[in-house]
């Protein structure tokens, strides 16, 4: 019997074998997964979305559908897993432009907001001080001095923090030490207002005051105490920048008021010589020439001898024909002398010079009359605010108007039928003979026309006199009068009965009510003069442009920076010095260099 050999255990290879395949196809399989799952979130959810089970369109609660198994096995193409590239960890491009955007239109509408802040704060500022804001905007200087600047923000961080610190339990030490540095910092910003005037140890105390205030950070504080007493800093730092800005305002019009030693001891200086040398007097080779309606008659106010000179030498100047004209210059008592001699020694190519006592010859001739003293073209700022539109606008304008003792002009020259009227601060520079040759009709006073106010703008001003509320407001400097038809309609008369309606309490009352009955006096009577012959604004304005002052036949220094006074805008200057006289021995004794 034949032994039958043993049969083979297939069990174990077969368990071998899969074991094998396993330990290939699994390390496979999860780095294809992991590859799959690397890609882009977006294409990940949509896959999602679409492997999700949906619902019956009846809308009941069947059974769902079986999501679709994802076939993860390599490609037959492909034997090794591609290697992806590791994900951006920063946003795409196409999700930051609008947050740029966003930040470009933030910042945009801060600087809209920052601007219109500082329009209004202008405006308020020209409201309380007048054109002392734009004086003080064009002369800002910009605080260059960094340790002082850096001394005055340590001492307001320290005093803002003090208070706080001075609660704390155990942090006496911290309190003194605050407090004697915050001390020493005011000794030293009251002895210096330059980084030149400061002591040699002040880098000491700097860090001192970072080392201190860094301590004082440090401590449990109430943020809530800090920004308060930081805010009342702040409010008291306004309050004191307010009030040196009042001092500063006041210093501004003074100055801007009152005439400068230099040529108060020029107009002494005359007066005397006219006294030393009485035997000298011009009126009396022309008197003839100053009661004659043929000559072409221009009128000046002025307290100013220098200013009237100039007036008087740039018509002559630019004059056609300056042996025809006549100026008469009305002038205070107290100057009288002393323009009398100016003139009498200085020629002005044969024109007539008529120098007038104001106050001696309205007694003289209007002895009833109360008002005496003469009054030179009152200036004013109007806030005009536009409330036809949504949003209220205000601007500032500035007009120049007749004074009170403009109306009696045609009392005093009772012979004349036309005359020009000048303001002391006006430079001509075209020939004016065209003026004397216009058809005025039945107006008035010929005068550049100024539509930035209306009448209706400034109601509340003019009382309960009827007016066309759309008729522009008219300004001073170069104006052309017919005598004839003033008198016609009686013009002074009706300002007379204007004036007693007015409630005048001080000459300050007084002089405002120049701007109610100025346009009142007039209206209906003005001749609009070509808007070309009067350029105004050169005593506030520092806008305008060399060529556009050139193309003028008038250039009007209206405001309070005049160009003889040192508050004068710089560029400006050169049009009134060109026509100033030269090389006198009184101006060098007393120094006057306007």
């Amino acid at each position: 019997m034949k032994a039958t050999p043993p049969q083979r255990r297939r069990g174990p290879r077969v368990a071998v074998l899969a074991l094998v395949l396993c330990s290939l196809l699994v390390p496979l399989a999860i780095l294809f997964d992991h590859a799959s799952s690397s890609g882009d979130d977006v294409t990940t959810d949509e896959r999602r979305r679409q492997d999700a089970p949906k619902k019956i369109s009846n809308g009941s609660s069947g059974v769902l559908p079986q999501p679709k198994q994802i076939d993860r096995r390599p490609s037959p193409s492909s034997t090794k897993p591609k290697v992806l590239p590791v994900p951006r960890t920063e946003p795409p491009k196409a999700v930051m432009e609008p947050n740029r955007q966003e930040v470009a239109n933030d910042r945009k509408r801060r600087d809209r907001g920052a601007k219109a802040d500082e329009v209004e704060n202008a405006k308020a500022c020209q409201l309380e001080f007048g054109s002392y804001c734009l004086w003080s905007t064009e002369h800002k200087v910009m605080m260059k001095d960094s340790i002082v600047k850096k001394l005055k923000d340590q001492l307001f961080v320290a005093r803002s923090y003090y208070p706080s610190i001075a609660k704390l339990e155990g942090q006496e030490a911290l309190s003194q030490e605050m407090k004697q540095n915050i001390q020493d910092h005011e000794r030293i910003l009251s002895a210096s207002a330059v980084d030149a005037d400061l002591p040699s140890f002040i880098n000491k105390r700097i860090l001192e005051m970072e080392h201190t205030i860094a301590r004082a950070k440090s401590c449990t504080v109430d943020c809530h105490n800090v920004d308060k007493k930081l805010l009342q800093i702040l409010d008291m730092t306004e309050d004191e920048a307010h009030f040196h800005m009042k001092q500063s305002a006041f210093l501004y019009n003074l100055g801007a008021q009152t005439l400068p030693k230099t040529h108060h001891c020029f107009s002494m200086r005359l007066t005397l010589e006219y006294f030393k040398s009485s035997s000298l007097n011009s009126d009396v080779s022309s008197a003839h020439k100053f009661n004659t309606p043929n000559h072409k008659h221009y009128v000046i106010l002025s307290k100013n001898v220098l200013a009237a000179s100039v007036v008087i030498n740039s018509t002559v100047i630019n004059s056609k024909d300056p042996g025809n004209n006549v100026f008469h210059i009305l002038t205070d008592a107290q100057n009288f002398y002393g323009m009398k001699y100016w003139f009498a020694r200085n020629s002005y190519k044969k024109s007539a010079l008529h120098v007038i006592n104001y106050e001696e010859t309205i007694l003289e001739k209007l002895p009833k009359h109360s008002m005496r003293e003469m009054y030179l073209p009152e200036e004013f700022r109007v806030l005009i605010r536009d409330t036809e539109q949504l949003t209220e606008k205000a601007r500032m304008e500035y007009l120049s108007l007749f004074s009170h003792s403009h109306f009696f002009i045609p009392e005093i020259f009772k012979d004349l039928k036309k005359v020009i009227v000048l303001d002391d601060d006006v430079v001509i520079q075209r020939d004016l003979s065209f003026l004397w040759n216009l058809n005025m009709g039945d107006k008035v006073n010929g005068a550049v026309q100024f539509c930035g106010v209306r009448l209706g703008q400034v109601r509340n001003l003019l009382g309960k006199t009827k007016y066309d509320p759309k008729s522009c407001a008219w300004m001073s400097g170069v104006n052309v009068i017919n005598l004839e038809k003033w008198r016609k309609h009686k013009v002074t008369e009706n300002y007379l009965q204007l004036l007693k309606q007015v409630k005048r309490t001080d000459e300050a009352s007084l002089r405002a009510a120049a701007f109610p009955l100025s346009l009142l006096s007039f209206r209906h009577l003005i001749y609009p003069l070509d808007v070309n012959l009067t350029l105004s604004g050169l005593g506030y304005d520092y806008g305008i442009e060399q060529e556009v002052a050139w193309s003028y036949a008038s250039l009007h220094y209206n405001g309070n920076m005049k160009p003889w006074l040192e508050l004068g805008i710089p560029d400006y200057r050169k049009y009134w010095r060109r026509y100033l006289t030269r090389e006198d021995q009184f101006m060098d004794e007393c120094n006057v260099n306007p």
